[in-house]
């Protein structure tokens, strides 16, 4: 039964995750200097390259999950991205305790995210994709 529906998932799997991702990002531009203060709040160098780069990932690499093009690199980029994003934004083990539990809870989520890009970067984009008519 599922293996008819593997496209139409792939699809569906793709398309949720971008929808995590690309408000984000334009949020992140309509915000940008907030979003720069944010970073520089955490201690990072470079807060307005660190936002650029935040922008170029979630809106790039969202556009890049709906329509399925260079998936397995974007969705690759977009877990690393979502990882360090964790390491650095989601401390739950250095936050006061009346924050400890929303923090790990954020950093999961960012790890499970990870996950299902890492299962994207492994399976592809499935036959409904860019990728696909492109033969890559």
């Amino acid at each position: 039964m599922f293996s008819n529906l593997q496209n139409p998932f792939a699809l569906a799997a793709r398309i949720l995750m971008a929808l995590l991702f690309l408000p984000a990002g334009i949020m992140k531009i309509a915000g940008f200097a907030g979003t720069t203060g944010y970073i520089a709040s955490v201690g990072l160098p470079f807060p307005v390259l660190g936002a650029a780069i935040a922008v170029a990932v979630e809106v790039g690499g969202g556009l890049a999950l709906i329509a399925g093009f260079q998936t397995r690199w974007a969705a690759f980029l977009m877990a690393v991205f979502t990882l360090v994003a964790g390491l650095f934004f989601h401390k739950f083990w250095a936050a006061a305790p009346d924050q400890a539990m929303i923090q790990q809870i954020m950093f999961f989520k960012n790890v499970a995210i990870a996950g299902g890009l890492l299962m994207l970067t492994a399976f592809g984009a499935g036959a409904w994709s860019m990728d696909a008519r492109r033969g890559a």
